[in-house]
């Protein structure tokens, strides 16, 4: 199944407030919600999910393998307490959500756990997240670069990641752009301000349409319906060349996220 390249993204969703953001985000016409079993509302995401009517088949569904759970044996029992969790039989993405801190447990032990889980049912596809591009060839090594549905990242116009996109665009290997809002800190940007009045746009939506167009796919978040149906109209959005290079010249290498346990960045 083809992953929608705007998807509803979950992260720091709790309690009804996730429930309600899922069910808005399918009512709307998401058909792609990504979550994670650190993010604690993976059972909110399937409720949401359950009652929606939406057909199975319809929804593409992620989640992400938390670092306590990326020994060979371990992340395969992790992923089935996050289906029923989810009320799923069968993820469409799963992901490894960071690297084993202080490379605990071998990138190559993990991607084998997660192809393991692929065949035998548990979901469709395997990815990484939060990979710098040593991590991606040790993926590689380990399953191959096709077997890599995507590398989550963080990226956005202040933080454009640009070698890791220019290495994962020459292995073929998609990007998926979290955070692509810069926790919001784009609504205030002159430049992106500037585009969003000439295309009678909102700024969200200008942000959203540069990281389509640079063929990102995005899980931005909201607990707003007006928003969620806002971001996901920037997919009819189309910015001229002058636009995306505007944007282009933003970035700052402007890291939002970055744990004590990350990796060493590119």
């Amino acid at each position: 199944m083809h992953m929608p390249l705007i998807g509803a993204g979950t992260f720091r969703l709790q309690g009804q407030a996730a429930i309600d953001s899922v069910a808005n985000a399918l009512d709307l016409g998401y058909r792609h919600i990504d979550t994670a079993q650190i993010y604690g509302n993976e059972a909110e995401v399937g409720q949401a999910l359950a009652e929606s009517g939406v057909p199975r088949g319809e929804v593409f569904v992620t989640t992400k393998i938390w670092t306590e759970h990326l020994a060979g044996d371990a992340l395969i029992p992790s992923l089935k307490e996050s289906l029923r969790k989810l009320r799923l039989e069968r993820l469409d993405l799963t992901l490894v959500h960071w690297p084993s801190p202080s490379r605990a447990v071998p990138v190559a032990e993990s991607m084998a756990a997660l192809l393991a889980a692929r065949d035998l049912g548990l979901t469709r596809a395997i990815g990484v997240s939060n990979f710098t591009i040593p991590l991606v060839k040790e993926a590689i090594d380990a399953v191959g670069a096709a077997n890599i549905a995507t590398n989550q990242v963080e990226l956005h116009p202040y933080l454009q990641n640009r070698t890791v996109a220019a290495f994962a665009r020459e292995h073929g290997i998609p990007l998926t752009a979290y955070m692509p809002l810069a926790y919001g800190k784009v609504l205030a940007d002159p430049v992106i301000g500037r585009i969003a009045a000439r295309r009678n746009a909102t700024a969200a939506q200008v942000t959203l349409a540069w990281l389509l167009a640079r063929g990102y796919t995005v899980i931005p978040s909201s607990t707003r319906r007006e928003n969620l149906a806002s971001n996901l109209a920037a997919r009819a959005l189309v910015l001229g060349t002058e636009d995306l290079a505007a944007i282009d010249a933003l970035d700052r290498g402007e890291r939002l996220v970055s744990p004590d346990f990350a990796p060493d960045w590119d």
